[in-house]
């Protein structure tokens, strides 16, 4: 039943979705830094190693996603 339903590769499809949105939010989040941007009404500062480690974190759960569904 669940492998007629396709749950069984879900979970690897929602972790590479996860990854992949991961790192285009951190990426996009990078580049406003990098311009000069800010959110208005924030007054909190640029965390850029929580940036890269999340992009990282991203990156592995992508490559996780990726071989699990693909490979």
């Amino acid at each position: 039943m669940l492998e007629a339903l396709g749950i069984d590769s879900l979970f690897a499809e929602m972790t590479l979705g996860l990854g992949l949105a991961i790192i285009a939010g951190n990426g996009f989040a990078l580049w406003k830094h990098r311009r000069g941007e800010r959110p208005a009404g924030t007054t909190g500062s640029f965390r850029m190693g929580r940036v890269v480690f999340l992009m990282i974190v991203g990156l592995l759960m992508a490559i996780w996603g990726g071989l699990s569904v693909f490979g």
